[in-house]
C-alpha cells in the first residue's frame, strides 16, 4: 500500500526541483515560496525514510534513491495527467484524440501524410499536433501532455524512461536561396564570410553540426543567429544571403519545388534516426495504435 502520508504536492514539488535543479526556480514555477517547498521536499524524505537529494554549493543533486524515486513519481504524474484529460473530454463528441509532438523537420515533411493517412484510418477521433525542440517535446511527453513524440533520437540521459522505435534516418542540409554567391563556388571553408542561421543550442541536431564543422576545420562563425523555427527560417534565407544550416525535412518541399538550393556539401556524417517515442511501459490506447500505423504506411510508402 501507498503511504498515505505522501500527497500529490510532494511528488510535484519533488519532480519540479529534479527538473530544475534548484530551490529558487522550483518554487517560482509552482507559485510557492522557498522554504515551503524546501518543507515539503524534507516530509517527502522523512515519509520515505531516505535522502532523495543532496544539497551543495552547486545546486541540487539527486542521490541514488532520488533517481530511482524520480523515475516513478514521473509515471505518476504522466498517468494523471491522462486522467484528467479522459474526465474533461468524457461524453463529448469527438473525445477520442491523439496528441502528438513532432520536430520541425517531421512536422514540415512527414506529419502532413500522416495526418491525411490517419484521417483515411481512424474515425471520430481527433489529431492534436504541437511542434518544438526535443527537449520541450519530450519533457511533455513526461508530464503527460503528449501521447508520441516523432524526432530525433535525443542524448541517453534525456531519453530515460523513454521507449523509441526508429522510423528512418535524416540528415543536415546547408540550404540558400536561388542565385546564391556561394553556389559559384560551393566551398564549406567559405560559409563564414555570410551569416549563418544555425540550430539553437538544445536543438537535436546541434551537436551533429558542431562535430561536422569540426571534422572539416571550419572555425568560429563569426555573424551566427540561432533558431529553430522553420518558418522564419524559409523566409529569411530566401530573402537574404544567409546559409541556414537545418534538417532534410524542414526544407525538402522547397528544395523539390526550387524555392531553396541544396549546398552540395556532403552531410552523411550528421545523420541520425528518426523515430517514434512513447513512455515506457504505456500501453498506447486503439487511438494512438491507429496513428502508429498511419506512421508506418506513410514512412513504407515514401521509401524513407
Amino acid at each position: 500500500m501507498v503511504d498515505r502520508r505522501i500527497k500529490f504536492r510532494h511528488i510535484q514539488c519533488f519532480v519540479e526541483i529534479s527538473r530544475q535543479e534548484s530551490l529558487k526556480l522550483a518554487a517560482e514555477r509552482l507559485f510557492l515560496t522557498q522554504p515551503a517547498i524546501s518543507k515539503t521536499l524534507k516530509e517527502l524524505e522523512e515519509i520515505l525514510g531516505a535522502e532523495l537529494m543532496s544539497r551543495s554549493r552547486a545546486g541540487i543533486s539527486l542521490t541514488k534513491q532520488g533517481e530511482v524515486f524520480l523515475h516513478f513519481a514521473e509515471m505518476s504524474l504522466a498517468a494523471l495527467q491522462q486522467g484528467l484529460d479522459g474526465v474533461e473530454q468524457q461524453g463529448k463528441a469527438g473525445a477520442a484524440r491523439v496528441k502528438v509532438g513532432a520536430l520541425p523537420s517531421v512536422a514540415a515533411r512527414l506529419m502532413p501524410l500522416v495526418a491525411r493517412e490517419y484521417s483515411d484510418l481512424s474515425s471520430g477521433s481527433t489529431l492534436q499536433i504541437s511542434d518544438g525542440p526535443i527537449n520541450y517535446l519530450i519533457q511533455k511527453l513526461r508530464d503527460g501532455e503528449l501521447d508520441v513524440v516523432i524526432g530525433r533520437l535525443a542524448p541517453p540521459d534525456m531519453m530515460k524512461g523513454i521507449a523509441f522505435t526508429q522510423l528512418y534516418n535524416e540528415t543536415v542540409d546547408f540550404v540558400v536561396r536561388p542565385g546564391h554567391p556561394l553556389l559559384d563556388d560551393p566551398n564549406l571553408s567559405r560559409i563564414g564570410e555570410w551569416q549563418v542561421v544555425y540550430p539553437s543550442e538544445n536543438s537535436a541536431i546541434r551537436p551533429m553540426v558542431e562535430r561536422f564543422l569540426i571534422a572539416h576545420g571550419v572555425g568560429d562563425l563569426p555573424n551566427k543567429m540561432e533558431t529553430v523555427s522553420g518558418a522564419f527560417g524559409r523566409v529569411y534565407t530566401r530573402q537574404t544571403d544567409a546559409i541556414w544550416v537545418i534538417s532534410s525535412g524542414v526544407v525538402a518541399n522547397e528544395i523539390n519545388d526550387g524555392r531553396l538550393i541544396r549546398l552540395p556539401f556532403d552531410t552523411a556524417i550528421t545523420k541520425g534516426p528518426v523515430g517514434l517515442m512513447a513512455r515506457a511501459n504505456a500501453n498506447l490506447s486503439p487511438e494512438q495504435q491507429v496513428f502508429s500505423i498511419a506512421v508506418d504506411n506513410v514512412v513504407r510508402a515514401e521509401g524513407l
